[in-house]
C-alpha cells in the first residue's frame, strides 16, 4: 500500500483530503496534532513516533526528523534502495502533505518577541519539503492545501502524473525559498 506522510501547521481541507487517500487505500502517518484531529475525524492514522519508535522529544520540535521517515522520502525505485530499507524494517514514503508554521504572520504581530519568532521558525517542516521535491520523481509533495483536490483527482485517475509531481516540487522549492528568506530578513534587522 502507499504511504504517506501528513505534518500541517495549517489544517484546512485535511480531513478530507485525509479521507480520499484513506478511501484510495492508502496508509497515514501523521506528527501529534495532525494525527489527533484525523483520528478524531474517524480516520485510522500511524503517529510518526510510533512508525519510528522514537518519541516526539524537546517539547515537539523533533518529531519527523528520523532516518525511517527521511531514508522513506529519499530512497530512490532502486532495488538497492529498496532492499536496504526493508533490512531497516522501513518502508517507502510515497506522498508528503506539509506546511510550516507561520513565521511570517508571527513576526507581523506588533507583540512579538524575539524568543516567539524564534520558535516559530520550522525545521521538520522545512526538511520534509525539501526531501519530497529533491526526490519528486517517485515522491509527491503537497505543501499548499490548494492542491489537495487535483491530487486527489490524479490519484482516483490512476496516479500523479510526472509533470504535475514536478510542478508540486518546484512550488515547494519556492515555499522554502520564501521562508528562508523572510528569517534571513528578520535576523538581518
Amino acid at each position: 500500500m502507499p504511504k504517506a506522510i501528513l505534518s500541517v501547521h495549517d489544517k484546512t481541507g485535511l480531513v478530507d483530503f485525509a479521507r480520499g487517500l484513506a478511501d484510495l487505500s492508502w496508509t497515514l502517518l501523521a506528527s501529534g496534532g495532525t494525527a489527533k484531529l484525523l483520528r478524531d475525524n474517524g480516520l485510522a492514522v500511524t503517529e510518526v513516533a510510533d512508525y519510528t519508535q522514537s518519541p516526539e522529544i524537546l517539547g515537539g520540535r523533533v518529531k519527523t526528523l528520523h532516518p525511517a521517515i527521511h531514508g522513506g522520502l529519499l530512497a530512490r525505485a532502486t532495488d538497492e534502495d529498496r532492499q536496504q530499507l526493508l533490512d531497516l524494517g522501513w518502508d517507502y514514503i510515497d506522498l508528503v502533505a506539509v506546511n510550516l508554521y507561520p513565521f511570517e504572520a508571527t513576526i507581523a504581530k506588533t507583540d512579538v518577541t524575539y524568543a516567539d519568532a524564534i520558535e516559530n521558525i520550522d525545521i521538520g517542516g522545512v526538511t520534509l519539503i525539501r526531501a519530497a521535491a529533491k526526490n519528486h520523481e517517485r515522491v509527491a509533495l503537497v505543501c499548499d492545501p490548494g492542491d489537495y483536490e487535483t491530487v486527489l483527482a490524479e490519484l482516483r485517475s490512476g496516479s500523479i502524473s510526472a509533470e504535475t509531481r514536478k510542478q508540486l516540487a518546484v512550488k515547494g522549492f519556492a515555499v522554502t525559498a520564501h521562508y528562508d528568506t523572510a528569517i534571513h530578513a528578520y535576523l538581518s534587522k
